[in-house]
C-alpha cells in the first residue's frame, strides 16, 4: 500500500494512509486525503481559501479516477462548495456522466446534500485586491463585472508563479487498485469559467491499475495540450520504466509552442507501487508514504528542463 502526493498534500497524507490501513479502497484514501487539504484556509490553491478568478469569485475544479475499470468523475468552475473532490466522486458513482461544470455541478452538489459556503477568505481577498489594476486615486477599479474588457486584465493581474497550485494524490490499496485525484482553485485571477487540466481526465490525471497513474500541477493549459497524465500511463503500458515514462512525458511539453509556457510538474506510480516525481522547475519535491512508514518522506522530483516564456 502506498500514497503519493504533491508536497502541499502533507496535511492529508496520514489520513489517506489510515484509510488504507483500515481496509479502505484507493478511492477512499484519495478522497480522504484531498478533503483535508481542501478545508485548510492556509492553502490558497485549493478549496476554502483558494485564490479567486479576476472578478473575485472562487471557482473549484477537481477530478478523480478509479484505475480499476477506468471510472472517473469531475467538476469544473464550481462555486460555493468546499469539497470539490467529493462532488467529483459522486459524479463518478451516481451519474452516467463524467464531467459537470458551473451551475450544473453546483445544483448536483446541493441535491446530494453538500452544504454551500462562501469560499473567499479575507486573506485571499486581500491578495486578489493587491493584484488588480487601480484607478488614478489609487483605488481598485470598480465594477469589474460590468466591464467589457475583463480579458485584458487577466494577463495584467497574473504572474507565472501563480498559474500553478493544485493538490495531487495517488494511492494503491492492498488489492493493488490504483486511484488518482486532483483538486484546485485553479489559476489565480483567471478569466471566469477557465478550466485547467485538474478536472480533465487524461490531462491532469489518469489511472489504470494495470500500469500506473499520474497527476499534474502547474500551468494546466500545457498538460491539456500534451495529454500529460495519460501520456505517462501510455508510456508505462508500452513497457517504459517509470523514470523513462516521466522523462518522455516531460519532453513532450518541450515540443509545445505558443506565447505561454511556464512550470509543470507531476507525480506518478507504476503498477508495482514504484513512485517518482518530475518537474521542469528546479528543486521540486513530492511526498510518499507506505504502510510501513510512521511519517511521509519528502523526495526530490526529477528535473527535466523545458522552454519557458510568458506573453512573448
Amino acid at each position: 500500500m502506498i500514497v503519493v502526493a504533491s508536497t502541499n498534500g502533507l496535511t492529508g497524507i496520514q489520513e489517506s494512509m489510515n484509510v488504507l490501513l483500515s481496509g479502505g479502497s484507493a478511492v477512499d484514501a484519495v478522497e480522504a486525503g484531498i478533503r483535508i487539504v481542501e478545508a485548510d484556509p492556509e492553502e490558497h490553491s485549493v478549496g476554502y481559501g483558494g485564490y479567486p478568478n479576476v472578478l473575485g469569485q472562487v471557482e473549484l475544479d477537481a477530478g478523480i479516477m478509479d484505475g480499476t475499470g477506468l471510472s472517473a468523475g469531475s467538476v469544473g468552475a464550481m462555486r460555493g462548495y468546499t469539497h470539490a473532490i467529493s462532488v467529483a466522486r459522486q459524479v463518478m458513482e451516481k451519474l452516467p456522466h463524467v464531467f459537470l461544470v458551473s451551475e450544473g455541478a453546483e445544483r448536483f452538489a446541493g441535491e446530494i446534500g453538500f452544504q454551500r459556503r462562501d469560499l473567499l477568505t479575507d486573506a485571499a481577498r486581500t491578495v486578489w485586491q493587491q493584484r488588480l489594476p487601480r484607478d488614478p486615486s489609487g483605488e481598485v477599479a470598480s465594477d469589474l463585472a460590468g466591464r467589457n474588457d475583463v480579458w485584458k486584465l487577466v494577463e495584467i493581474a497574473t504572474d507565472p508563479e501563480r498559474t500553478q497550485g493544485t493538490v495531487n494524490f495517488l494511492a494503491q490499496d492492498a488489492a493493488g487498485n490504483i486511484c488518482a485525484g486532483v483538486s484546485t482553485s485553479g489559476w489565480a485571477w483567471k478569466y471566469p469559467g477557465r478550466l485547467g487540466d485538474s478536472p480533465i481526465i487524461g490531462a491532469g490525471l489518469y489511472a489504470d491499475s494495470r500500469f500506473g497513474a499520474a497527476a499534474c500541477t502547474g500551468m494546466g493549459e500545457m498538460a491539456i495540450r500534451a495529454a500529460t497524465a495519460h501520456s505517462v500511463v501510455i508510456y508505462l503500458k508500452m513497457g517504459a520504466t517509470l523514470g523513462e515514462a516521466g522523462r518522455r512525458a516531460m519532453a513532450d511539453l518541450d515540443d509545445l509552442g505558443g506565447r505561454y509556457l511556464a512550470q509543470m510538474s507531476f507525480i506518478a506510480i507504476d503498477g508495482d507501487g514504484n513512485h517518482a516525481g518530475f518537474s521542469n522547475g528546479e528543486d521540486g519535491t513530492y511526498i510518499a508514504m507506505t504502510a510501513e512508514m510512521d511519517e511521509p518522506e519528502e523526495l526530490a522530483r526529477t528535473h527535466v528542463p523545458t522552454k519557458a516564456r510568458w506573453g512573448m
